[in-house]
Parts: structure tokens; sequence; C-alpha cells
């Protein structure tokens, strides 16, 4: 059973993030270090250069040759699931951008976790070397994939939004132009608002290629995977020098990560800027909806051995403390420690602070995703003890 020590390890990976915080929080709201501004160009900093060495460097020491291909076939599946579940619930919002908006951040809160930061010591902790393995692989399938797929649908919706921007302001300035020039060429002015308003694909894909090529967050996991085959296969290490390089960047990427979303929560009014409904949302999304696409994806998979088996699957009600039936809510009970674990240690972890910087970059609801880091560490740390101390052998 994990004992006292094991938690401490936990609590002692969570605190210096919520210190990073504080000291974000406190140097805007109480001593007024930092302007809009200069809040602003530090997010820029961690978005354009902490994360991506902080992802460049654990992708650097992962072997691509020791991947629990089921375990990540299990975690595509239940993307899909999430994705299709998102998609049926768009067609019923209203048409537009409040659609599209929404289902990003509702995929953002309902797959991508903190894996790496708490993940990995939790893991370890409560379930043994194998499971730290499996949050290290599914971290880094996380990096490669998903958030490099976040990260195109932010730069479509980006661009899209500077385009009708710049087709209104074009057609509103050829408009004062025709009104001064005469009535005659009033009929021009519509055709020449309609063309404008209306970016061409073509044209959004160049913008959108464009900015991905100048972004590092799209190398980083690219090319931190394809070392790491050649080091694994080669047998080789990179120069002491390049990764000391890499190492005094990618150590600052979590907590300048964390003292950004302080800097943010203390130009909010409140310390949950979202509203405590659209928090309850994230909390649903991350604690709900993520686990239950992860348990649809593991049995689908078959997932059994050494890693993920599965010794009786029964339908049953829970009412217990637990990831995913916390809410109460009807749901397959897994019997099997291994199975129970991959879904605690993955899809039950505190929400990506890599989401939230992103949110923030790309002006798409980082008040909800702020919130949902913060409570979501709150959160999933009693549970998952909880579940261990219930659970463990």
């Amino acid at each position: 059973m994990i004992g006292w020590g094991d938690v401490y390890k936990v609590v002692a990976a969570t605190v210096p993030l919520y210190f990073a915080l504080f000291l974000g929080y406190g140097s805007v709201r109480w001593w007024r270090i930092f302007t809009r501004e200069q809040c602003d160009a530090v997010n820029r900093l961690v978005a354009f250069f902490a994360l991506p060495f902080f992802t460049f460097e654990f992708t650097l020491h992962t072997d691509p040759f020791q991947v629990n291909y089921r375990a990540v076939a299990a975690d595509v599946i239940s993307k899909a699931v999430i994705v299709a579940v998102i998609g049926a619930w768009a067609r019923f919002m209203s048409k537009g951008g409040c659609a599209v908006s929404w289902s990003i951040t509702s995929f953002s809160l309902s797959t991508l976790t903190n894996s790496l930061v708490v993940g990995v010591p939790m893991a370890r902790a409560m379930y043994g070397e194998w499971a730290q393995q499996l949050v290290v692989q599914l971290s880094v399938f996380q990096a490669i994939v998903w958030l490099t797929l976040l990260l195109f649908v932010l730069e479509v919706r980006k661009a899209a939004i500077g385009m009708y921007v710049d087709g209104a302001e074009a057609a509103a300035a050829a408009g004062k132009d025709v009104e001064a020039a005469g009535a005659g060429a009033a009929a021009g002015t519509v055709v020449v608002a309609a063309a404008a308003g209306k970016p061409s694909l073509w044209a959004l894909v160049k913008v959108v290629a464009h900015k991905l090529a100048r972004n590092p967050n799209t190398y980083a996991s690219f090319v931190g995977i394809t070392w790491a085959c050649l080091a694994n296969r080669l047998h080789i290490a990179l120069p002491s020098a390049f990764e000391g390089s890499v190492l005094i960047m990618s150590k600052s990427g979590t907590g300048m990560a964390m003292f950004s979303m302080g800097l943010f929560m203390a130009q909010q009014e409140k310390i949950i800027a979202c509203g405590t409904s659209f928090a309850a949302l994230g909390l649903v999304l991350k604690f709900a909806l993520g686990p239950a696409a992860m348990a649809i994806g593991s049995i689908a998979v078959g997932l059994r051995g050494d890693v993920l088996r599965v010794a009786i699957i029964q339908a049953s009600y829970l009412y217990r403390l637990d990831p995913c039936t916390s809410l109460s809510l009807p749901f397959l009970f897994l019997n099997s420690t291994r199975m129970h674990a991959y879904l605690t240690c993955f899809a039950a972890l505190p929400q990506s602070i890599t989401s939230f910087i992103f949110a923030k970059e790309y002006g798409l609801h980082a008040d909800v995703l702020s919130t949902a880091v913060i409570f979501g560490m709150l959160v999933s740390l009693p549970l998952e003890e909880s579940v261990s101390f219930g659970n463990a052998p």
C-alpha cells in the first residue's frame, strides 16, 4: 500500500507549481511590478521559448522502441470518442465562431493533462516503475500529436478571424472612397465588401503554414523524437554542452508557465475568472468525459498482459470517491488494478499547463483554462490518493 512518504513525494511535486503561481500573482496584484503589456510578453516568452525546450528535452530521453502501442491505440480511440461527442454537441449550438471556439476549449479540457510534472511522481508512488514509464510514453505522444493538433487548430482559427477582420476593414475603407467619389460606384462597393469578407481556402492555408513554420513548438517534439530514435538505435548521446544548453531553458518551462498564469489571474477581477458555471463545466469535462472516453478506448483495444490486463469487466453503479465516478454517475467498473491505474494516472490528472499558455497566446478562453489548471490540481491530488489507498494491494 502507498505510504505517507509516497504521498509527500506527490505533494512535493505540486507545491512548487503553486509557489511560482503565487509569485506571478503577487507581482501584479500586490507589488505592481509588471504592466499588462509586460505580462503578455512573459506569456509569449513561455510559449515560444520555455515550453518548446521543455518538450524537446523530455522527448529526447524517451525510448521509442519500448512504447506500449495498445495503450497508445487506446488513447487515440478515446480522443476520437471525445471529438465525436464534442462534434455532436456543436451541431446543436448556434452556427458560427462560438461553436468552434468552445469545441476547441472542450477538447483541451477533456484530453490534455499535466502528466509529466504531476503524473510521473504520482504514478511511480502509487503503482511503480511500469506506470511511470506508461505516463511518460503517453506524455510524449500527447506532445507530438495532440498539442501539435491543438496548435494547428488555434492557428487556423486565428488566421480565419484575422482575414475576416482585415476584409471588413478593407471593405469599410473601400466604401468610404466610393461614397466620396459619388453614388455612381455604390454598386461596386457591395462586390468589394463581399469579396474582401471571404478569405479563400488557399490564402488561409498559406497563412497557417507560414505561422506554424515560424513556431518552435511545431518542431520541438518531432526533432526530439527523431533524435531519440537515432540515439536508441545507434547508442549515441548528445554532447554535454548541447544538452546543458537545452536543460538551462527547459528547466524554466513549467515554473515560468505557472508564473504567467499567476500574472493572468492577478489581472482578473475574481479568482475564478470564468465564473462558477464554466468552472464546473471544466471539471465535468476533465473528470467525467476524459476518463469515460479512456475506458472506452481501453476496452476497445482489449488491453491485457503485464501492463494493462482486464480480469473482469462488469457493469455496475459506483458511488464512492473515484476519478471515473466522482460525480456519482453510472460507469463501467473495470476490475483490474492496472487498468484502474491507467485511467487514474493519465485521464484523471490535472489540466495541462501548456493548454493555458496556448489559450492565452491565441486569446481563447484563457480564464476557463487557468481555472481548470488550478482547481484540477487541487481536486485530482486527493482523488488519486484516495483511490490508491482504497485499491492498493
